[in-house]
């Protein structure tokens, strides 16, 4: 192979690497929106189409679209556990996960809720609710009680309840 060769295959594949990363996108001149078009339409978006709380695309729920669950129920949930401090929130799969909270007035106890939607309608069966408890053992640490069910249904209900105030709120109803 020639001197001219063996830097020549080289350079062309550089042209051509960087002749495929750039694609102007030129268009005439009444047709490039302007800045404060482009804020509008991106409003409320995290990744290009992907809506997540306050965009103006919404989906026949009256939730906003792009994510996995209804917006009403999602968004009140995490103002029914807004007391509790976050442990992860995952708006795709519709999993919100406290960390451990003891109340200032039991110090002894603590609590945990896990809340999972299940769909995009806003219907009771769209939430399921798990609250755990432990107490506090002398020099042994912390240790699982038992909960009734009731608690986690009377949580499940304030966060619908919260849900329909909010669709009522947002005039979609």
């Amino acid at each position: 192979m020639n001197t001219s060769m063996k830097y020549a295959i080289p350079i062309v594949l550089t042209f051509a690497l960087l002749g495929g990363c750039s694609s102007p996108n030129i268009k005439p001149a009444g047709e490039n929106p302007t800045y404060d078009e482009q804020v509008e339409k991106n409003t409320g978006k995290l990744f290009g189409d992907i809506v997540i709380g306050g965009g103006a695309k919404r989906d026949s729920d009256g939730g906003p679209s792009g994510i996995g669950v209804n917006g009403f129920l999602w968004r009140a949930s995490l103002d029914t556990l807004a007391f509790l401090p976050l442990a992860s929130a995952d708006p795709f799969g519709g999993v919100i996960i406290t960390d451990w909270y003891a109340p200032p007035e039991s110090p002894n106890e603590r609590f945990k809720v896990t809340v999972y939607l299940l769909g995009r309608q806003l219907r009771s069966d769209g939430i399921r609710v798990s609250v755990f408890r432990q107490t506090q053992q002398s020099g042994a640490g912390w240790a699982d009680s038992a909960l009734s069910e009731e608690t986690a249904t009377k949580l499940a209900d304030s966060i619908l309840t919260r849900a329909r105030e909010l669709r009522i709120a947002g005039g979609s109803g």
